[in-house]
This record gives structure tokens, sequence and C-alpha cells, in this order.
């Protein structure tokens, strides 16, 4: 159990989707219910897809390139840190990684759960490397089928939190938002440090033996 309580609350803190609902509301501000409902179940389902395929295959991709499991650790640690702070600091890009060309483009279009919901919204490196450590640590199969209903209970709370984004605006307002972001920051900046803190120690074991 805790094993699901510490993958699912390092995913939810990084995925943030509390911090997507002032996005989602504006991307689907001309959609009827249903239609808001479909985005929302297949953005939740394409961000299940990445984390699993991150999950089960990001680390045959760093032996591919080369790439120590350390040093992802540390890339990602900052990431995750520095994502956290602009949460924290109010400094954070609400398009995440989504230019106006492209967030015009998806207003256009009649899917955007993949793009830009899915990816870069929610999914980014962030979530993909702490699932790509997670692995190396804990590869077990009873770790893995917890791990696995980790991320279908994040995928299943981005559905709830998306299907239920244009009332949470109008309850949260604004500020609501910004404070839950604030808070979530702060756990985010924790857990990329932890990250980088552990590779390091890992690091000077190594060559000390």
């Amino acid at each position: 159990m805790e094993l699901f309580i510490y993958l699912f609350a390092g995913l939810f803190s990084v995925l943030n989707p509390i911090g997507t609902v002032p996005i989602f509301v504006g991307l689907t501000m001309d959609d009827d219910k249903k239609e808001r409902s479909r985005i929302s179940l297949w953005t939740a389902i394409n961000v299940f897809a990445i984390l699993i395929i991150s999950f089960f295959f990001g680390e045959y991709v760093l032996s591919f390139f080369g790439i120590s499991i350390e040093a992802l650790r540390i890339a990602g640690g900052i990431i995750i840190a520095t994502s956290g702070f602009s949460l924290l600091t109010g400094n954070f890009n609400k398009k995440r990684g989504v230019s106006k060309k492209v967030a015009s483009d998806a207003q256009r279009r009649n899917d955007i759960a993949l793009t830009p919901l899915a990816i870069p919204m929610l999914a980014g490196p962030g979530s993909i490397s702490l699932l790509i450590a997670f692995y190396h640590e804990h590869h077990e199969m009873f770790e893995i089928v917890i791990s696995v209903l980790a991320i279908l209970a994040v995928a299943v709370t981005i559905f709830i939190i998306l299907r239920s984004a244009h009332y949470l605006a109008k309850i949260l307002g604004a500020s609501g938002i910004v404070a839950i972001s604030r808070i979530v920051g702060f756990i985010v900046i924790a857990i990329g440090i932890q990250y980088i803190i552990s590779s390091v120690i890992t690091i000077v074991q190594t060559n000390l033996m």
C-alpha cells in the first residue's frame, strides 16, 4: 500500500492535473458536455498509455543511448524541481510547452486529447523520468502490479478532474486553483530534490567502493 501511495502521490504532483483545469476549460469552452466527457476520457487513456510505455520500456531506451539511471534521476530531479519552483512562485507557464500556434491549431481541431492535453501538458519529461527511475528500483512482479495500478489510478483521477473541470473552475476560481498549484509545487520541489540527493549519494558510494 505504501508503494501505491508513494507512486500515486509522486505522479499526481508532477502531472498536476489541477493546474491543467484552466487550459482544459479554455480549449473546450465551445464544446458540449458529451464532447468534453469524450475528450476527458481519451486524455486519460493517452496519459495512461504514455506512462505505461515509459515505465516498461524507458530503461531500454536509456541503455540504447548509454545514459545511466543516475544521470536520468539527476536530470529528472532538476526538471521536477524547476517545475515545482515555478508552480510555487506563480511563474508557471500555463501553456506548459504549448506555443500559441499549437494552442490555436488545437482549438480548431476536433480532438485535443493527445496534443496538447496528454502531451506535453500532463505527461512530460518529469513524469517519464520518474517512472523510469521507479522501475529501475521496483521491478519485482508484485511491485510492477502495484505500480500499474497506481498509474491507472492516476489516469482515472485525471479523467474525473478534467470531466469536472468546468465545475471546478467555477467553484475554486482562479485564486483557488493558484493556491492548490502552489501547494503541489512545494511537494514537487521536495520530490525533485530527493531524486538529486539519492543519485548523488549513489554515485559517491559507487566510486568509494
